[in-house]
């Protein structure tokens, strides 16, 4: 066997701790498997004195992250600081730089810095693993970038944030409305103080850049991804899921189209009979389609010390067996730019929650304004009929369209606005049906 593997972790927070007691707990089944002892030899930390339920003194500590990556006294770099830029950043570009591979669990710096950092592992010989940083415990990195090498992939999509899979799924299982289930996800630590990263869908889209580029040979280009959170989703949306064989997910999509490749974040209605659909709580799941194996559905823990911990100690020993692979499966000059299909161009079903005010002539000209544009509506459904419990001054009215055009979808809705037949904007939800 050959000699000690020596590994350095910047940061000992739930992953970093779970990282260390992994390689502890799985030390003889790991060196078995790749040939080599692995031990973490020396640690970096803001805080040196925090005490975070297990001895540490055993290991050299540095306060300087990209110190630590760049000594001589460790062989592999694992960054799990998190950030997209500072210190994190930092300490990947030393550690690359002196020769070192890394792992690393931040999908926000990858989808940021991920081409470049990609370029320079390559330039300098060494590996730059990321398989944490998308959908947790989930092996989907290295599923598209070496498992499915034989596939065409036309989309792939999945729920990539366990806070806002936690929520849906209460809002639907108790009828409980949206700040409810995220005062509870806070309780319970699925959620931050300040959740508008998970809720607003920049967690998914960063997740969503680097799966786009692993499937589609493409460079990453976060800013082509149209995004939408979940704050705007009612129980009046879960309930007409539900009774339409729907469920709401917030899904990232990424799909090849005639138009280039279309990336969005967004609350979507599944059918209650996909796989993704049975997905609930603070797991995750990700869909390829593809050509030979058709459609492929991963599900596991999206998140949690232990899940990520997994996937970092599986880069940790792909590398430690001296598996060369490019980052993003081909090397970075290969990747071809991002060609950006337009969401207005999007095509698909449609769901609309329309606040109808009981008005003659109502119902004809929003049915005139979707006609105009050559909408066919699948289904309508009154939610409440004027005169039950008092008469209303506004009606709930539920439109399924068949497959159209988001742009026509939303000049139709702009004109059903103008005519004054509404009480509120209208709420647009995307029909993904597999």
């Amino acid at each position: 066997m050959q000699h000690l593997l020596r590994v350095g972790v910047a940061g000992l927070g739930t992953v970093g701790l779970a990282v260390l007691a992994l390689l502890e707990r799985q030390a003889a089944g790991l060196a078995a498997r790749s040939g080599r002892k692995i031990a973490v030899v020396a640690v970096a930390a803001k805080e040196t004195r925090k005490e975070r339920g297990r001895d540490l003194s055993r290991f050299q500590w540095f306060d300087d992250a990209a110190k630590l990556a760049a000594s001589p006294d460790i062989d592999l770099f694992v960054e799990l600081i998190g950030g997209a830029d500072g210190p994190a950043l930092a300490a990947i570009e030393a550690s690359l730089s002196a020769g070192k591979s890394v792992v690393t669990a931040n999908k926000a710096l990858i989808a940021k810095h991920g081409m470049r950092l990609a370029a320079l592992a390559e330039q300098k010989g060494v590996e730059l693993g990321f398989e944490a940083s998308v959908a947790g415990g989930i092996p989907i990195v290295k599923a598209l970038r070496e498992d499915l090498a034989g596939n065409a992939i036309s989309r792939v999509y999945g729920i990539l944030n366990g806070t806002c899979n936690y929520i849906l799924s209460r809002m639907e299982a108790e009828h409980l409305p949206f700040a409810e289930c995220l005062g509870e996800a806070q309780r319970l630590g699925y959620a931050e103080a300040d959740p508008s990263f998970d809720i607003g869908g920049l967690d998914t889209a960063h997740k969503l850049a680097i799966l786009t580029a692993l499937a589609f040979g493409t460079r990453i280009d976060p800013d082509a991804i149209a995004i939408e959170g979940i704050k705007d989703i009612s129980l009046a949306d879960i309930d007409a899921a539900a009774e339409l064989g729907f469920r709401i997910k917030l899904l990232g999509v990424a799909a090849r189209t005639s138009a280039g490749i279309e990336q969005r974040v967004h609350p979507t209605m599944v059918p209650r009979s996909s796989a993704i659909a049975q997905v609930m709580g603070v797991a995750n799941a990700v869909t390829i389609d593809a050509d030979a194996v058709h459609e492929l559905t991963l599900i596991g823990p999206g998140a949690g010390g232990e899940a990520t911990a997994s996937a970092v100690v599986a880069d940790i020993v792909d590398i430690t067996k001296g598996l060369r692979t490019p980052p993003f499966g081909v090397p970075v000059a290969a990747l071809a730019p991002l060609e950006r299909a337009p969401i207005p161009m999007h095509e698909g079903g449609y769901y609309i929650r329309l606040s109808v005010y009981d008005r003659p002539g109502a119902a004809a000209a929003i049915a005139a304004r979707m006609a105009e544009r050559s909408i066919s509506l699948e289904s309508i459904v009154q939610r409440r009929r004027p005169g039950e419990h008092g008469k209303p001054a506004a009606v709930p009215v539920i439109l399924i369209t068949h497959a159209t055009y988001e742009k026509l979808i939303r000049e139709a809705l702009a004109a059903v606005v103008g005519d004054g037949f509404v009480a509120e904007p209208p709420q647009l939800i995307r029909i993904e049906r597999g």
